[in-house]
């Protein structure tokens, strides 16, 4: 089967219904060709200076370009898109919080053979998620027009259904054909791979993914984004990047500070409270918890 395709004007209900059903959903158009071209822009030296795959899986004529916070404002706006933080937070909505997992630039160049079919979320040591219990929202933004000739994502409609620790091939799959400026959504659980280059030009695409926050982040923002960047962010993407609490009790800083107080000292002194969103959410079953465990 296809894989579904959606209007810009599409809802976060529309998309989470799609990777629902299906596991990967393509929204068309979201974003102009042109913030697609600043993107490039502003990346082009640092993807000039990305070396290729050192496997097949990586991609020995692939570029794999990360950091993309710290390097880019445009892809901060990505990031933050309004849509996929909707989507995120339906399709990861059984955890208290969600954070970004991964930035990173895919450049995919002539004549690269097709990337094993694979699940994202076996980057977690592969470990077996019961079935249905989603951990990642995956997006690629098209820097580039997606064809099946040119390395398009290759992806297995409905496979998160799937058995965990299956083989395919490129036959299996169908590509995420779409117009520079859309978007392929997918879960961590679907089986996909970077399709074959048979062109003579680069296919590009931006991957942006989001996790539960009580899981290792795949791409380390603290060190990817240097701190004297970080300081410069909005509270929101900051807490998104990892700055914030991933549970009752995650992530905080020596005295249970909330981490995004590091960053900006100046909420160090408001009257906000000591908890973050997640610590809320938690904080009545803790207390229950501790109440039935009174020995501990």
């Amino acid at each position: 089967m296809s894989i579904r395709h959606l209007a810009a004007s599409a809802s976060a209900d529309d998309i989470a219904a799609a990777l629902t059903e299906d596991g990967a959903a393509i929204v068309d158009d979201l974003a102009p060709a042109s913030v697609m071209d600043r993107a490039a822009e502003e990346l082009q030296p640092y993807i000039a200076a990305t070396g290729i795959g050192r496997d097949d899986f990586a991609g020995r004529r692939t570029r794999r370009t990360g950091g993309l916070i710290a390097r880019s404002e445009t892809c901060r706006d990505l990031v933050m898109n309004p849509l996929v933080l909707s989507a995120a937070r339906k399709m990861l909505a059984h955890a208290a919080t969600f954070q970004i997992h991964l930035t990173q630039v895919i450049t995919i160049g002539p004549d690269a053979p097709a990337q094993p079919i694979h699940r994202d979320q076996w980057v977690f040591d592969f470990f077996k998620f019961p079935k249905g219990f989603e951990v990642q929202l995956n997006t690629i933004w098209a820097m580039t027009d997606f064809t099946a000739q040119n390395g398009a994502t290759r992806v297995i409609p409905k496979s998160h259904l799937f058995d965990d620790g299956l083989k395919f091939e490129e036959k299996d799959t169908e590509p995420a054909e779409m117009a520079k400026g859309s978007v392929l959504f997918y879960t961590g659980s679907v089986y996909h791979g970077g399709g074959a280059n048979r062109t003579d030009t680069a296919r590009c695409g931006i991957n942006l993914t989001y996790s539960l926050s009580w899981l290792r982040q795949e791409e380390n923002q603290y060190l990817s984004v240097p701190f004297a960047v970080a300081e410069t962010l909005p509270v929101e993407l900051l807490r998104l990047m990892g700055y914030s609490y991933g549970g009752y009790a995650l992530g905080y800083v020596d005295d249970l500070r909330d981490p995004i107080k590091v960053v900006k000292p100046d909420l160090a002194k408001s009257r906000t409270t000591n908890l973050g969103d997640a610590q809320e959410r938690f904080r009545d079953q803790a207390k229950q918890w501790r109440g039935e465990n009174n020995n501990a």
